[in-house]
């Protein structure tokens, strides 16, 4: 048993726990899935474990084993970025990740705002859910910092 919050488990698909209480996150495995992924290849452990720290994250487990990620960076009233998704290679096709994606945007503290933000390789994934291209991206910019080394 973990040690967290009563209601920490806040969804259910198939036989995976959907969770938002922190201290069932595992930072190994969460940092050993990002190291390899297109998005933040090498990004040092510490790193992600100052962006689980200062985010809203939702975790995706079987049994103890944590097969799936999501994190969301937010203000809780306008805006949010949802990043470093993921799950596991080999449970994907069970419908899990869609379960993960659902508990994220019924999650009452990002009910109502203005505009909620992703990167992604799968744009037909999420477009089930709302998300389309940017209107206007060339209004969107973006200003590239150096690579996070801790």
């Amino acid at each position: 048993m973990h040690a967290g919050r009563d209601d920490a488990r806040i969804s259910r698909v198939n036989t995976y726990d959907i969770s938002n209480d922190p201290a069932r996150l595992q930072l190994a495995a969460i940092h050993a899935y990002l190291l390899r992924s297109d998005g933040s290849p090498g990004i040092p452990q510490a790193v992600v474990a100052r962006a689980i720290a200062n985010s809203m994250c939702f975790g995706l487990y079987r049994g103890d084993a944590q097969v799936g990620f999501a994190r969301v960076i937010t203000d809780q009233a306008t805006f949010a970025w949802i990043c470093d998704v993921f799950v596991d290679d080999d449970r994907r096709g069970q419908g899990i990740g869609k379960g993960l994606l659902e508990a994220i945007l019924a999650d009452p503290r990002l009910a109502g705002l203005k505009r909620t933000l992703l990167a992604t390789s799968s744009p037909a994934f999420y477009a089930p859910f709302g998300f389309a291209p940017l209107e206007n991206p060339e209004r969107w910019l973006l200003r590239p910092g150096p690579v996070p080394t801790d």
